[in-house]
């Protein structure tokens, strides 16, 4: 059985340590910050908090305190509130360790595009620019096929790029994947999921 979207965040938050700074993109990976657990990690949004807790419960949902994607979230009780250029200076000064962000295609050199489809509106690109510019690790979690049943996994991206060779690992409804010299490297597959499922729904290089 592939990951549904919680057993990828679930596995996306195996990858962070105790005394970890993460920054969490928008869709799935939100989701990470209700399976960190007891570990001592501190989330950060760009839109200018650090300490994230997991989402609220219902009827306990609080409109001031959002996400980046505008999504209602809580407090910890050592969480800290500042502007935007304080948040980004954070980013782009290398202080957060590690990014887990969504994306609409990933190359197997690292090459990530996850911030806009040509033709379609287009709302701005966020932060995600300055993330994989500034952060020590990036994580992709997504789905392994888009709504068409085609590779997300490619050998070259074929939309507009948010940056070059970014990307560590990436996890899919199918798998955990490593970026390496000559492609991509299997590192874990979802329960039930075959080797053999998973290289015919990637594009990209599989290397042992």
């Amino acid at each position: 059985m592939p990951w549904d979207r919680n057993q990828m965040a679930a596995r996306a938050a195996e990858e962070l340590e105790d005394g970890m700074y993460v920054n969490l993109g928008i869709g799935i990976p939100t989701l990470v910050a209700n399976y960190v657990g007891d570990k001592d990690i501190t989330l950060q949004s760009e839109n200018g908090m650090l300490g994230m807790g997991p989402f609220p419960f219902e009827g306990e949902e609080d409109p001031d305190l959002i996400n980046a994607g505008k999504q209602t979230i809580t407090e910890l009780n050592r969480t800290a509130y500042f502007d935007s250029a304080t948040s980004f200076g954070m980013i782009r000064g290398g202080k957060i360790a590690a990014a887990i962000l969504g994306a609409m295609e990933v190359a197997e050199n690292g090459d990530l595009a996850n911030w806009m489809i040509p033709g379609k509106l287009i709302k701005g690109m966020g932060g995600a620019m300055d993330l994989v510019a500034g952060v020590g690790r990036v994580i992709v979690v997504m789905d392994h096929a888009n709504k068409r049943g085609e590779s997300k996994v490619l050998r070259e991206c074929t939309l507009p790029l948010t940056g070059t060779g970014v990307v560590d690992r990436i996890i899919t409804n199918l798998g955990v994947l490593d970026v390496v010299e000559g492609g991509l490297k299997i590192v874990e597959l979802a329960p039930e999921v075959t080797e053999q499922e998973l290289r015919d729904l990637t594009d990209a290089t599989l290397v042992d």
